[in-house]
């Protein structure tokens, strides 16, 4: 059964005894190793970080970490802190509360964390330790130790008997670790030995052999290797005890191993008839594209050597058909421009080719250049911290070559801000008269969707007098047929369609006045010419509102009855509502003939109460009150149309009707009344 496998980093960077120096590094160290350690595609570590805490904090999470174990668990222990000595030679594991005078009760012994490695029941365990233990201190380093003590001794190979235990630590006896190049860079960075630990683990570099697989021993190596390049004078030091290989790592650098061609292809690619081997190379390219990466790389090696040993002809198709497998990258050449100091631009390389092209790796040049890969391809990150030009290269190897990209820019100081300018003593300017906020001057310009509102308002007006004149062929025909009632609604969306021309109307008035009449005219009376005259009102009332929701002078919105107008429109409106449905009523109780009859008024009653209500809540004010306007002249010509459509008999009274139409001129009064008062205010 596999177990778990945990991993506690404690980085401690602040002290509060001012004898121990900060340490920059710590905290960046911290980010940097969770962050890889915990990545599921390359070491699937379940990570605690503890930061800048008491020494009986620590304590107790190492204490928690190897007590609550099973055998079959990695752990990972990672230090990064001063490690200090005590007078009788023991070492110390120094927290924020640390006094070196009061080492056993302020700091944390390494005999302690000795002890909690021997009783933890795993049998994998893994310490690394970013700390130094004697030396000396010059110009850009960060000594993290004072007097003279081998780490390896306190942490002795012998003691572990074999069972699994290993520590690896930044640098040996007489030595100190490195923070960074300057000591006066005030932006953190890794240290040098774990930032090659996490360069290693991130890029797979630290598989050595290509197994897909970074062991242990495979680590250190790296590590070595890595450090002594960037820094000569630390050396990291080891003593591991392990019985096979532990694993900490995923690796995408797996070498792929070349399968060979079939036996027939392989004697075709040798075969002394030239036109055989002409398509043995034409069989070969098509292998070459395989998703199977080791079926192309078989191929490409027999191409290789068709192309270094046959006749000039078939030497150049070889060469043809292995160029489509090239490692291809792009862009070629990264120019970052000016970086400002302290940022991390990202860039992308992108692979292309078929799949063996894009089994690749990435390396770069230089610790500041950070590559992540990423699918078919990598991101390329800056970690710089000096001002002036950087260069620098990206190398791409894959089975079949490798390729070059060229990172260059220029890193450059923050601008500093500019000064603020001298404030400026100016009169106030002379006291205007107040204004509502919806009281705004009138665009230059009419928008477009003002122009089209008020042409398909006109279409509409000329439709209805189309109507007026289908109703009556004569004069007495026009009144006894209700042919006359056209004329009014006529009026009203012809004034409609001029106000949405007109400069200090066109804003709020226009599109007000257009859609209230547009919401009556919904209510469809079979007539052809009437449908196609709501219909270019409903076109007109559309485009209203689009043009004022493009108008940023104000937003459309609703609002609480504010008024006595407000309050008497509801209740005028809710009154001519109540008389047309009761003139529904007596209508449906004559006949059940005249039910549709009873059903246009309960639909005229429900749309006018919803128009009316709108009216007595749209704000802006101005374009309320013309909603209403629209919506009321509308429902005095549809009360009036409805009266025709009263039987001659005395069993219907009509009394519904009066009252409705009372209470719509009523309406009408106190709407105009507003709007005149509004006017004056402006």
């Amino acid at each position: 059964m596999t177990g778990e496998r945990r991993a506690l980093i404690i980085a401690n960077g602040e002290y509060d005894n001012p004898g121990l120096s900060s340490l920059r590094s710590p905290a960046a160290d911290a980010e940097a190793l969770a962050e890889v350690l915990a990545d599921r595609g390359v070491s699937e570590f379940d990570v605690q970080v503890v930061r800048d805490e008491t020494a009986h904090v620590i304590a107790s999470r190492v204490e928690d970490l190897f007590a609550d174990s099973a055998p079959d668990d990695v752990l990972l222990v990672h230090f990064s802190c001063h490690g200090l000595k005590s007078e009788s030679g023991e070492l110390f594991f120094a927290a924020r509360n640390t006094r070196p005078e009061r080492l056993a009760s302020s700091a944390v012994p390494a005999d302690f964390v000795q002890r909690c490695m021997r009783m933890s029941r795993s049998r994998s365990i893994v310490l690394l330790l970013d700390c130094c233990y004697g030396g000396a201190f010059s110009q850009g380093v960060a000594v993290r130790a004072s007097g003279d003590v081998n780490v390896l001794d306190a942490f002795p190979g012998g003691g572990f008997g074999g069972r699994g235990r290993a520590v690896i630590t930044a640098s040996n006896s007489i030595e100190y670790a490195f923070e960074g190049d300057h000591l006066a860079d005030e932006h953190a960075r890794p240290s040098v030995f774990t930032s090659a630990l996490v360069d290693g683990l991130r890029t797979g570099d630290a598989d050595r052999d290509e197994d897909g697989w970074i062991a242990l021993s495979e680590l250190y190596d790296y590590l070595f290797d890595s450090v002594r390049e960037r820094n000569p004078n630390q050396t990291p030091s080891r003593d591991i005890e392990m019985q096979g290989e532990l694993y900490l790592a995923r690796s995408r650098r797996r070498r792929i191993k070349p399968s060979p061609v079939p036996a027939d292809l392989r004697a075709a690619s040798e075969d002394p008839n030239m036109f055989t081997r002409l398509g043995a190379v034409t069989e070969l390219q098509r292998r070459l594209t395989s998703e199977n990466l080791p079926v192309a790389i078989g191929a490409h090696e027999v191409l290789t050597t068709m192309a270094q040993t046959d006749i000039q002809h078939i030497a150049e198709a070889a060469a043809l058909a292995r160029r489509e497998a090239r490692v291809r990258a792009e862009p070629g050449e990264l120019r970052f421009g000016e970086v400002v100091r302290g940022t991390r631009p990202v860039a992308r390389i992108r692979l292309e080719g078929p799949p063996i092209a894009r089994a690749c790796r990435f390396s770069s040049s230089h610790s500041w250049l950070r590559v992540t890969e990423v699918g078919d391809g990598a991101e390329i990150s800056l970690d710089l911290a000096e001002i002036g030009a950087f260069d620098g290269r990206v190398t791409v190897t894959g089975p079949t070559g490798e390729t070059t990209v060229r990172v260059e820019g220029q890193v450059v100081q923050e601008p500093a801000p500019a000064p603020e300018p001298e404030p400026v003593l100016v009169p106030p300017p002379p006291p205007e008269p107040a204004r509502r906020a919806e009281s705004v001057a009138p665009r230059a310009t009419a928008d477009p969707f003002t122009r089209v509102a008020g042409g398909f308002a006109i279409a509409a007006a000329i439709f209805l007098v189309v109507i007026a004149f289908t109703l009556g062929k004569d004069v007495e025909d026009f009144f006894e047929d209700g042919g006359w009632t056209t004329i009014p609604y006529f009026a009203l969306v012809s004034g409609g369609a001029v106000a949405m021309f007109v400069p200090k109307t066109r804003r709020m008035i226009g599109p007000g006045s257009v859609c209230g009449l547009a919401l009556l005219m919904a209510i469809p009376l079979g007539a052809p010419v009437y449908v196609l005259a709501g219909g270019c009102l409903f076109v007109a009332a559309v485009c209203a509102l689009v043009a004022v929701r493009r108008d940023r002078g104000f937003r459309l919105g609703l609002g609480r009855p504010r008024d006595g107008f407000a309050v008497a429109a509801l209740v005028l409106a809710l009154v001519a509502t109540t008389g047309l449905a009761i003139q529904a009523g007596e209508l449906i109780d004559y006949s059940s003939s005249r039910a549709d009859e009873g059903a246009v008024y309960l639909e005229v009653s429900v749309i006018f109460l919803i128009g009316a209500v709108l009216g007595a809540l749209l704000r802006p004010e101005a374009f309320g009150i013309a909603f209403l306007g629209g919506v009321t002249g509308g429902g005095i010509v549809m009360v009036c149309v409805l009266v025709y459509a009263l039987p001659s008999s005395s069993s219907v009274t009509g009394a519904g009707w009066g009252i409705a139409l009372g209470a719509v001129l009523a309406l009408a009064a106190v709407t105009a009344f507003a709007a005149f008062g509004k006017t004056a205010k402006a």
